[in-house]
């Protein structure tokens, strides 16, 4: 145990800041006219050794034929990503096939590890190091930004979101290997094929979030195949009866709690065998945004601003939630002109029977989808802004808080016109009209808005920058600059937060009205199948690289789409019980239909959650898997127990009355021989 330690001090001790082999690895953008002093700090601090706060990375500027541009590319040597996997806690893969925690001392008992081998840890987990390093550089003494008085510095504050809040740091990217992405580009989305992702490969380029997006996507889009296979013939025969799509809707309901509970199963198995099922959540640092008055963190003990609960839950509670509920009202009067709008065009197809009136029976719908899409991205701004205003803490707690917010508006902004027209107006062939169209023509426009029109706006301007590149091209290097400010000017992608809300609403459509319009799965597999492609190559040609980030689930998005099925199974079984065959069955008391139309429903809920209950998150094989690690990691912590327990014996044996003259206390005396490594005390310990 001693000797691990002191193998772990002294690499980290004369890790080297200087490497032959420089490989750029990720690019931090500095603004135009940042001061020298500035940037000599920032480096230094960014080359300087662990021991003195530093991250001990390796830092070069671009060089083009213009000079030097406030532009640096950073690396790092490979000892020292050995090292940073080990900091961050990366889980690998051991000899013996199990999935351990990386540390540097047993470095040797991990698969395809080799002193010489630099592939060990994938390109995107040592840009994740990387970001890690560069995020955990905080202030020593510094009161303030050398040369920027105004951006104030304390101690434990990170460097980078100070210099990101101040503007002296435009951005941090990851680059993209060229190599690697045109070989990930022709399997993934290169040729059409009938086939899965490369979600392995996907991993290993983008991380777990992005590969288990794309995941979700694949098998969401391979679990509505029987729904859709299902729903053909039955838009083939006649809408109303009603019969038949009960036993359709039954299964519909039990299919949706069936996918969701393998999905968490598939999930389980897909990040054991990329290593994040297994990783330690880290404390959470404040977020970047957050700001308040200095003092003391009660738990780590830094200087950090705090900000009073209080005032945040006046904030949400005052400000945020009157204005969402502002939201939802507007929402819903712009949903009341929609219905003033298909009125007007009923009347004008009852007055003029044409094929143009024909048409016209669906422009009011196809203008309403339109409407929705704008509210929708309007307001996620205006969350956004609130949610930011509100000054959580924590990236998980804003993270929350602004997905609360989006759905509870999109779910209303999307559907309540749906609800209206099923349980108000009772018109089952406009429900299945205004169904159709919103989901056709929100597929049409997101993948216009978030694949199409910015490829087009990337290539456009990607042809600009090789015709002005070429010209001045002159050598190898150039090449690089080349690359480094193609990708500066590149969309930032914000995250799969918008592409699981498309999913979500995209379930909705399919479930909560399943049972008027069978057809809704079909076009939702149609959708999903360029929505691969289409995301693909938006990842691959348009925005920049973005960092991994390591991940066990798809998180929140879980519980909002078993919300969902909840949702599905009530608006089923109402749309069912409202049918004129089952009405006819309780001719005499309503309130027996309305007893047998609950009782149903919560019968299905009940065999719901009983499924849900039965099938098991984990696979076995996987749990007897953790189960292993958790009783080996119990029986090392014993050990350690026990070697701690003899070293503080031998520690007071040692701990003689000439110390107690000297006046040296215990524990002043047992830092000494930790910090010194006692012949007696290392020799002790190794028995």
């Amino acid at each position: 145990m001693a000797e691990k330690t002191k193998e772990m001090m002294e690499s980290w001790s004369f890790l080297d800041t200087v490497e032959s082999n420089f490989r750029p690895l990720v690019v931090i953008e500095l603004a135009k006219g940042t001061k020298e002093e500035t940037i000599e700090w920032f480096t230094n601090r960014i080359v300087d050794k662990k021991a003195n706060g530093g991250a001990q990375l390796l830092i070069k500027p671009l060089v083009t034929e213009n000079g030097v541009e406030n532009i640096y590319l950073v690396g790092a040597s490979h000892l020292r990503l050995l090292l940073g996997a080990e900091a961050v806690g990366l889980v690998k893969e051991c000899t013996d096939n199990s999935m351990r925690t990386f540390t540097y001392s047993s470095r040797k008992t991990f698969k395809h590890f080799a002193d010489d081998n630099h592939n060990f840890l994938t390109m995107a987990e040592c840009q994740y190091i990387i970001k890690h390093e560069l995020e955990n550089l905080r202030a020593k003494n510094e009161k303030m930004i050398p040369g920027y008085p105004q951006a104030k510095l304390y101690p434990g504050k990170s460097i980078v979101r100070r210099l990101l809040t101040s503007g002296v740091l435009v951005q941090i990217f990851p680059l993209h290997d060229r190599e690697e992405l045109k070989k990930l580009s022709h399997s993934w989305y290169g040729r059409v094929k009938v086939g899965y992702q490369p979600l392995d490969d996907i991993r290993c380029y983008f991380g777990e979030t992005i590969a288990l997006y794309f995941g979700f996507l694949e098998y969401f889009t391979f679990a509505l195949i029987p729904m859709a296979v299902i729903g053909i013939p039955y838009y083939m025969f006649a809408w109303e009866d009603y019969d038949k799509y009960v036993m359709f809707a039954t299964f519909n309901l039990l299919w949706s709690t069936v996918i969701l509970e393998v999905w968490k199963r598939i999930c389980a198995i897909l990040t054991y065998r990329w290593g994040t099922l297994l990783m330690k959540r880290q404390f959470e640092e404040p977020r970047p945004g957050f700001h308040g008055v200095l003092g003391i963190n009660p738990v780590t003990g830094r200087e950090e601003p705090v900000y009073s609960s209080i005032k945040r839950q006046l904030r949400i509670y005052l400000v945020s939630l009157p204005f969402v509920c502002l939201c939802l009202y507007f929402s819903l009067y712009v949903m009341m002109i929609y219905f003033d709008l298909e009125q007007w065009a009923l009347d004008y197809h009852k007055e003029n029977e044409s094929n143009f009136s024909n048409l016209m029976l669906f422009v009011p719908s196809i203008i309403y989808a339109i409407v929705i899409e704008i509210m929708n991205r309007i307001y996620r701004y205006a969350a956004e802004f609130l949610t930011s205003w509100e000054n959580h803490r924590l990236e998980s707690s804003y993270q929350n808080h602004l997905i609360l917010k989006v759905l509870v508006f999109n779910f209303l902004n999307c559907f309540a016109s749906l609800f209206y027209i099923a349980f108000v107006l009772f018109d089952m062939k406009l429900l299945r009209q205004s169904l159709a169209t919103l989901l056709i023509t929100s597929q049409i426009l997101n993948q216009f808005a978030e694949s199409l029109l910015p490829y087009w706006l990337q290539k456009r301007y990607n042809r600009k920058m090789k015709k002005r590149m070429c010209s001045k091209k002159t050598d190898a290097d150039l090449s690089l600059a080349e690359q480094v400010n193609m990708e500066k000017e590149m969309g930032t992608y914000l995250g799969t937060f918008d592409d699981y809300l498309e999913l979500f609403l995209q379930f909705g459509y399919v479930s909560l009205f399943s049972c008027v319009y069978p057809l809704a799965a079909v076009f939702a597999v149609l959708n999903n199948i360029t929505e691969i492609y289409s995301d693909a190559l938006k990842m691959c040609r348009v925005y920049k690289r973005p960092f991994a980030e390591p991940t066990a689930n798809i998180g929140v998005w879980q519980l909002a789409f078993e919300t969902m099925s909840v949702i599905s199974v009530v608006t089923n079984c109402v749309l069912i019980g409202m049918s004129p065959e089952v009405d006819a069955l309780f001719p005499d008391s309503k309130m027996d239909l309305v007893l047998t139309v609950a009782f149903v429903e919560h019968l299905l809920l009940a065999i719901k959650f009983i499924m849900a209950f039965v099938i098991p998150d984990k696979p076995r094989d996987i749990q007897m898997k953790l189960a292993k690690l958790e009783f080996e990691s119990l029986e090392a912590l014993k050990q350690q127990s026990i070697i701690k327990t003899g070293f503080l014996l031998h520690l007071k044996a040692q701990y003689t009355s000439v110390e107690k003259q000297q006046g040296l206390t215990f524990e002043k005396f047992e830092r000494f021989c930790v910090q010194r490594k006692l012949v007696g005390v290392k020799e002790h310990v190794s028995l």
